[in-house]
């Protein structure tokens, strides 16, 4: 087949638009399940300390392999692995629809994580090497923010409808003709692309399954730790294993000729802070999403359906500030826009803690979600394209690798630590007398607190470690019609 004919505008649009599909899809497989667990657990007889595993089973498998995917991208071809993991996840998709057991269904979730992990970054990597660094490509990473932001509150309203009308099955069987349509239609509208020839391909196998393992069982014994205690010997033993893995991964890659992770890449400061914003970023919007469907149903009693409905305002928000985000980044440049972006998210999960027993969602969730959206919406699009910023073309998957990983990993770390937060003082306040709706109510309060602080970490993190010279350089060139300089 002919390649794709890449030079105009129309073909672009189209490419992206296929693209942003895709990610839209992955990024509400960690939420679209979480409002039918209830009837998945009474239709195959999960009991409530293993539900979870049906969320965490593809989180877990999705945050651990981003790395090696978008490694995996770079080496073996964009396109081709791109069309893999689409193909993964559709089939595990079917297969988790069909799932007649409590096994079946969680190794089908996995199956569907492992896909994720390899068409995310390939999907990322080949936004970054079809459009042109600047404007264009700003353009384009804020389409994408705007789909991956609301990703995760559409995943909570399309779960709620689905589970409602059709069935808990139809939360995965909706992904099935999505990544059928993407998987035909890709040499079609995309081009392939690789890092480097193949006679001079090689790949890092030690480094890959050292930090493969290491994330998968980092994350594991974070998601895991919520359940069985962060002072169990268990995380301990965990935790130690997963340090001593990624520790390992280091050594290999400073003696390795081709390291999967050349660390060289990690000289470029903005990359740098834009990573450890994107951990705390994740830290705190995979919680704020878990929380407030909890508080919807477990404090208003709302049912699915109705907490699904209940993101529209959200969604809407995140969509249209992420739309403006890569405007304004090429106005003013990445870094204002992030740090405003997580200070507004900072304000409106500190606005949650007013949160009550006999409140209701006009006056205790629509005002701070519609200002969560817009600091989300604000916050996605200038870090990823911060992530991106003056990387050369043959790293553009390792890059959107890194910055996929760092934002699952953040949401697993701040999900475990504010659930735990949220279990202990609903907790203390049973011991206290409180009834149960209260209770969960003060646990909520305290948990969103505390997430609040990690967005304001986040915007102190991109004041101190965003390069401003590159921030502003950026923008310039944008303007321009330029690509950036390597950043610095």
């Amino acid at each position: 087949m002919p390649a794709p004919d890449m030079s105009t505008p129309r073909a672009k649009n189209l490419a992206l638009l296929l693209l942003a599909l895709t990610q839209f899809i992955v990024v509400i497989d960690a939420s679209i399940v979480n409002v039918a667990l209830p009837s998945i657990g009474t239709a195959l007889d999960i009991g409530q300390d293993n539900l979870s595993w049906v969320v965490n089973s593809y989180t877990l498998v999705f945050g651990g392999f981003l790395l090696l995917g978008g490694r995996f991208a770079d080496f073996f071809g964009r396109r081709r692995m791109f069309m893999l993991g689409m193909t993964l996840f559709g089939a595990a998709s079917l297969a988790g629809g069909l799932a007649q057991s409590e096994e079946w269904l969680i190794i089908a979730r996995a199956a569907q994580g492992l896909g994720a992990a390899i068409a995310s970054p390939a999907a990322l990597s080949i936004v970054t090497t079809t459009f042109r660094e600047g404007q264009e490509r700003n353009r384009a990473l804020g389409i994408w923010g705007a789909v991956a932001g609301a990703g995760g509150a559409a995943g909570v309203l399309l779960g709620g409808i689905l589970t409602e009308w059709a069935g808990w099955e139809w939360v995965l069987f909706v992904n099935v003709p999505i990544a059928a349509f993407v998987v035909w239609q890709a040499p079609h509208r995309l081009l392939e692309s690789r890092e480097e020839e193949e006679k001079e391909r090689t790949l890092d196998i030690p480094g890959a399954v050292s930090i493969t393992a290491g994330l998968a069982l980092l994350v594991y014994t974070l998601v895991d730790a919520a359940s069985i205690g962060w002072t169990a010997t268990e995380t301990f033993i965990r935790g130690a294993i997963a340090i001593a893995l990624i520790v390992a991964f280091v050594v290999i890659e400073l003696r390795t000729r081709k390291p999967l992770v050349p660390f060289s890449i990690f000289r470029n400061r903005t990359l740098r802070g834009a990573n450890i914003v994107g951990i705390l970023t994740g830290m705190s919007l995979f919680s704020m999403f878990f929380l407030i469907t909890l508080y919807l149903q477990q404090v208003l009693g709302q049912d699915a359906l109705e907490a699904g409905l209940s993101y529209l305002p959200l969604s809407a928000a995140i969509i249209l500030a992420a739309g403006a985000a890569g405007q304004l980044v090429t106005r003013v440049g990445f870094k204002p826009v992030m740090v405003t972006g997580l200070l507004l998210l900072s304000v409106a999960l500190f606005w949650f803690t007013l949160i009550s027993v006999d409140g209701s969602f006009l006056v205790d969730v629509l005002g701070p979600s519609v200002l969560a959206g817009v600091g989300l919406g604000l916050t996605f699009v200038p870090v990823t394209i911060a992530a991106m910023s003056g990387t050369i073309r043959e790293e553009a998957g390792l890059a959107s690798g890194l910055i996929n990983t760092s934002q699952q990993v953040g949401g697993a770390l701040g999900l475990a630590i504010l659930a735990s937060i949220a279990n202990s003082s609903t907790n203390d306040a049973f011991a206290t007398g409180a009834g149960k709706v209260s209770a969960l109510n003060t646990g909520f309060q305290d948990a969103f607190l505390i997430a609040g602080f990690f967005a304001v970490a986040g915007a102190i993190v991109a004041g101190l470690l965003i390069s401003s010279k590159d921030s502003r350089e950026h923008a310039e060139a944008a303007r321009r019609g330029e690509a950036d300089p390597p950043a610095a």
